[in-house]
């Protein structure tokens, strides 16, 4: 199985926080069903917010702004149990009334938390975000760890059996 050092590709979606956005990843340079290339994700980091912006919630107030990464477009953000599910989280913004912030950034699922990653067969992804109460920030970013490797029986296995 020839595998290639490992690239990041970067991509972000704005929110204006009310609605559900969603942005295209394209995967097609990187898989080839043809060809048995796949593109394999070893890693999620995501950044939350614009690079000067503060997380808020307003005062004594809470808020949450959570995003998906999947192999399907979706209408809204969907849980584990969808299998086009690759990696999800959330950061939690709650403000006291004296002002104090406290932020939570929780990963709840991420190709990094699997033994081999999370293999991609499709020539698109789709990160997402929505946001509940007040906005906490206006956009996610995220920076995929990823490698191209070719279609081994066991890879073809192991993706018809996540049915992506």
């Amino acid at each position: 199985m020839a595998k290639t050092d490992s690239f990041f590709i970067r991509a972000k979606v704005t929110t204006d926080g009310l609605n559900y956005a969603e942005a295209a990843i394209d995967t097609g340079a990187y898989v080839d069903a043809l060809g048995k290339s796949v593109l394999r994700i070893h890693g999620v980091s995501v950044q939350y917010g614009s690079p000067l912006q503060i997380p808020v919630a307003g005062n004594n107030a809470n808020s949450m702004t959570a995003y998906q990464l999947t192999t399907q477009s979706q209408k809204e953000m969907v849980d584990a149990t969808d299998r086009s599910v690759i990696s999800s989280g959330r950061l939690v913004v709650e403000t006291a009334a004296a002002g104090n912030t406290s932020l939570s950034d929780m990963a709840d699922l991420s190709p990094e938390m699997y033994q081999k990653g999370y293999l991609i067969g499709v020539e698109q992804i789709y990160l997402a975000t929505d946001s509940v109460v007040t906005p906490a920030v206006d956009q996610v970013s995220v920076v995929l760890e990823c490698t191209v490797e070719t279609l081994s029986q066991s890879a073809a296995m192991a993706l018809a059996l996540s049915q992506q």
